[in-house]
């Protein structure tokens, strides 16, 4: 059976309705003569004429008007068709993968994408915990979280958290046994809950600074965690003093579970920041991530 040539029939659907060659020529974008030449191409290989002409006038014929009902609902579905899978393909839809520390996991990342994830059902946002500095592009990552200077120089970095600063506390049953550490170098004197981060390689030396002088303290203590919460779990159990961040001690702190000291020897620094290639092609889901995680205070 011969195929037929459905663009003829569409043009001749747009001239019956719109009664005119002039008006459906220019809402096709064609010449009025290419498009009156279509539609008798398609009469005559019909062998029926389906359209009358006028100088004033263009209307169809009864087998015109016959032809017209019946495809012209098809010609609607197929339009509405096309329409919907435009729809589907500009929502934005797919799979975020991003890596992130723990801290940054829970303070930035969760908060920020409660409320996304309720507006935009079709993304799905894959959230690794991993302390290492991982190559995002070798193992399939979407972006990942760092602080900002941490970052290599070929990345596109994002700001999404405020500036930070640690926290170094213990229980009131620990300082009940314990003098406060009045310098950082008064830590070596004290049971410090310790922080093994394979960044480093090794424990993760505490940091101040006041008064431009920076130092770094090896902590001793019994107690090694890669974990923030069993950190947080051993200082409120008076097992030694926790260097945590400022945000995930102030709870503590302010109900007096915790006790804080060294806090002028503990400065801001600049917060997490969102990092990807930057010859990445940005899907509008991931745009939508991005300008979601943006911090903008």
């Amino acid at each position: 059976m011969r195929q037929e040539n459905f663009n003829d029939l569409a043009a001749f659907t747009l001239v019956a309705r719109e009664c005119s060659f002039t008006r459906a020529a220019a809402k096709m974008g064609v010449s009025q003569s290419a498009l009156s030449q279509t539609v008798r191409a398609l009469e005559e290989r019909l062998g029926v004429r389906l359209l009358t002409r006028t100088t004033r006038s263009v209307a169809p014929t009864e087998a015109g008007q016959r032809l017209l009902d019946t495809i012209a609902p098809s010609f609607e579905e197929i339009t509405a068709a096309l329409a919907s899978l435009s729809e589907l393909r500009e929502k934005p839809a797919g799979i975020i993968r991003i890596t992130a520390g723990e801290h940054p996991a829970i303070s930035v990342l969760q908060p920020a994408l409660k409320r996304f994830l309720l507006d935009y059902p079709d993304i799905t946002v894959e959230i690794i915990v991993d302390y290492g500095l991982t190559n995002i592009v070798a193992e399939g990552y979407d972006a990942g979280v760092r602080m900002g200077e941490q970052i290599a120089k070929d990345m596109i970095a994002v700001p999404i958290g405020p500036e930070m600063r640690m926290a170094v506390v213990g229980s009131p049953d620990y300082f009940a046994r314990h003098p406060a550490p009045r310098d950082p170098t008064d830590l070596t004197e004290h049971r410090c809950i310790n922080i093994r981060l394979p960044t480093y390689g090794g424990l993760f030396p505490w940091e101040f600074e006041k008064d431009g002088h920076e130092v770094k303290v090896r902590c001793e203590g019994q107690l090694v965690f890669n974990n923030l919460g069993l950190r947080i779990a051993s200082a409120l159990d008076g097992l030694g003093l926790a260097y945590l961040p400022e945000d995930q001690a102030l709870p503590h702190i302010n109900e007096g579970s915790l006790l804080r000291v060294l806090e002028d020897w503990c400065p801001y620094f600049p917060g997490y920041h969102l990092y990807y290639p930057s010859r990445r092609h940005a899907s509008p889901a991931f745009s939508l991530v991005v300008d979601t995680l943006r911090h903008r205070g």
